[in-house]
């Protein structure tokens, strides 16, 4: 019997997605976005580097690569908004420049719900990488800066951005999971395809499996906790209706 909720999502109008690095997207939470922008809601990256530490090979190199494999694997799941920031790859700090650029974002593309990955400090079978615990927490504080005008004031008064209040934050890949996206085979084809298009980077990890073998089998165990065939699973955390002008 399923122990999960099937997230609401039935009104959302657009998601946004903020991960530290090109492909922190496609490990299985790329089918829920797949399944999202086939029913109409508008999807968006914000990605806070380019990856460019990520390769053996020259930084000023990797990154022009990685973001060209990032929007190809966007445009696999239906992505058309991909936002590339210049902090530093491996070197992230969750202060108040990553919070203002997290803050702007959301404001600028008016979320229903924000998407980031796991930042635990144990994750994925051991110590999670320090970009995206510093990712995380940032996204996690920038969602609620976005929501108070008297915080970085300079968004509204000199931007534009008046406040805006993100309904869910969702957290891909955390274990202690409470919510689930029933995903079709179409959509977990399509996560595959997307990883997939991290050929580069992929080719540049030792032992790194296929995605086709592994991302299925990650889809089908998110399924088994909600009684469908496949399933992207989330921690959800519902702020509540709020105000937006």
């Amino acid at each position: 019997m399923s122990t999960l909720e099937v997230l609401p999502d039935q009104s959302w109008r657009r998601v946004l997605c903020v991960v530290a690095h090109p492909d922190d997207m496609e490990y299985g939470a790329s089918a829920a976005v797949a399944t999202w922008t086939d029913r109409g809601i508008e999807v968006g990256y914000l990605l806070l580097t380019s990856g460019e530490a990520g390769m053996q090979r020259d930084p000023a190199e990797v990154g022009p690569l990685r973001a060209a494999e990032q929007r190809a694997a966007c445009d696999t799941v239906g992505v058309t908004s991909l936002t590339i920031l210049d902090h530093p790859d491996g070197m992230l700090v969750p202060g108040l420049e990553l919070r203002r650029d997290i803050a702007r974002e959301v404001r600028r593309f008016k979320p229903d719900a924000v998407i980031t990955a796991n930042f635990d400090l144990e994750a994925y079978g051991g110590f999670n990488q320090a970009d995206h615990r510093a990712a995380g927490l940032a996204a996690v504080d920038g969602v609620r800066d976005a929501d108070n005008p008297w915080v970085f004031r300079e968004l509204a008064e000199t931007e534009g951005l008046p406040k805006w209040h993100t309904r869910w934050i969702l957290i891909a890949g955390h274990p202690d999971a409470t919510h689930g996206v029933p995903v079709d085979e179409d959509a977990v084809a399509k996560s595959v395809a997307s990883l997939q298009c991290h050929q580069a980077y992929l080719a540049d990890l030792p032992g790194h499996p296929d995605p086709a073998e592994f991302i299925p089998e990650i889809l089908a165990d998110g399924g088994n906790a909600m009684g469908a065939d496949h399933a992207v699973l989330f921690q959800a955390h519902d702020l509540g209706p709020g105000l937006n002008g």
